[in-house]
């Protein structure tokens, strides 16, 4: 079962994602209001994983031993980003805003993955994880929702501060999980105590980091699924939606919607298959079927890309499997390390696959990101089931 921890902090996401999931159906109004080109586009999507992607590691080391201050630093960091971002200044003002909200969320985010593992119930580890990452799916559904039916004649910023309004509640939830969390000395106490008597403390970064094969493997699907996410999700298929397709704002937040519904409805399934069979084999084959909705987005006709919406919501529900194939460590400095690398990865797709995409989309080559999304991902998939059937001729 969820422990009251867990529960908090996936309620906490749930409301800082409202924000996540209002921005891009917005995008193509952001760029006609205020004049901005693709490339501009680009940077003020991407700008969002590059502070994530830069605070990962500064985010990784504080969480170790500050797992409490560090949840308090990412809460003022998403509201003071926020904030720059509907005031709808310039452009320097609006990436300063994405920038700072962006570091918010990677303080936010690491926190939240680092509690689960450590107050995930036992033997209910992967369906912990759906449920953390179930709770960001909701909110950010919900946000484009919020988007879809407020008045379309009201300015792109006012819509997104009042789509972003839950994130307050969220701040409001903060101090009742920290009254269940330990005080950060004694944290810094029993992970010190856990890396001496696990022989941590002079271990490798290999050991630290769990630098095998599988792990690998995860570190690069949990990239791939970023870079599809954030250039084919929440750019290629809005700019798509509002130009090759003519939708309203009401009808690109439809379409961006249709994966978020898929996503919130298989992540929980998900996660419970994940905790009784191969979680390798089932990364694997989630990620063909994301492989065929990133095709779909990138390429179809209308109907081609709903369905490919639907496949790519399937794929989304596979965020948190790579998290499962890197394994337990004993060693809280071990595991926020492992956590944080992850999230390195998931940042570099989600700063890149914007910030390309608007590049190639100005050139007219916009074709060849969904082209690379499809054969990584498609890749990967080959790569897992090889892993898996070379573990399975092993343990004969």
């Amino acid at each position: 079962m969820v422990t009251r921890p867990v529960a908090l902090v996936a309620a906490i996401t749930f409301c800082n994602t409202f924000a996540i999931g209002a921005f891009p159906v917005l995008l193509p109004d952001i760029g006609s209001e205020a004049g901005f080109d693709d490339v501009v586009l680009g940077m003020l999507a991407g700008a969002f994983g590059l502070a994530r992607l830069i605070a990962d590691i500064p985010a990784g080391l504080l969480i170790a031993h500050h797992l409490r201050r560090a949840m308090l630093l990412g809460a003022l960091c998403l509201t003071l980003g926020n904030l720059l971002l509907v005031s709808g200044g310039p452009l320097p003002v609006l990436l300063a805003g994405r920038a700072l909200y962006g570091a918010g969320h990677a303080l936010a985010m690491l926190s939240g993955l680092l509690t689960v593992a450590r107050f995930a119930g036992q033997g209910a580890h992967g369906f912990s994880l759906n449920v953390y990452e179930f709770s960001g799916m909701t909110g950010m559904l919900l946000g484009m929702a919020l988007v879809a039916v407020l008045p379309g004649t009201w300015s792109w910023h006012l819509t997104l501060l009042v789509a972003s309004l839950p994130q307050f509640v969220g701040v409001a939830l903060l101090p009742w999980l920290l009254r269940e969390m330990p005080p950060d000395g004694v944290v810094a106490a029993e992970s010190a105590a856990a890396n001496l008597s696990s022989g941590a403390g002079g271990s490798s970064v290999r050991e630290v980091l769990g630098l095998s094969r599988l792990t690998v493997l995860a570190y690069l699907a949990g990239c791939m699924i970023a870079v599809a996410w954030a250039a084919v999700g929440q750019f290629i298929l809005p700019l798509r939606a509002a130009r090759d397709f003519e939708l309203s704002r009401e009808g690109v937040a439809l379409l961006l919607a249709v994966p978020q519904v898929f996503d919130v409805c298989l992540l929980l399934p998900v996660g419970k298959l994940a905790d009784r069979v191969s979680r390798v084999r089932l990364l694997g084959f989630i990620l063909l079927l994301l492989c065929a909705g990133v095709a779909a987005m990138a390429f179809g006709s209308l109907p081609f890309a709903l369905v490919g919406c639907a496949l790519f919501g399937l794929g989304l529900a596979s965020w948190m499997l790579p998290v499962g194939l890197l394994g337990r460590p004993a060693s809280p400095r071990a595991a926020a390390w492992r956590t944080a690398l992850y999230r390195v990865c998931i940042d570099i797709g989600v700063f890149f696959g914007p910030l390309i995409s608007g590049v190639l989309a100005q050139r007219g080559h916009l074709w060849l990101m969904g082209a690379f999304c499809a054969l990584g991902l498609l890749a990967l998939s080959v790569a897992l089931f090889r892993h898996a059937r070379r573990e399975d001729s092993m343990a004969d």
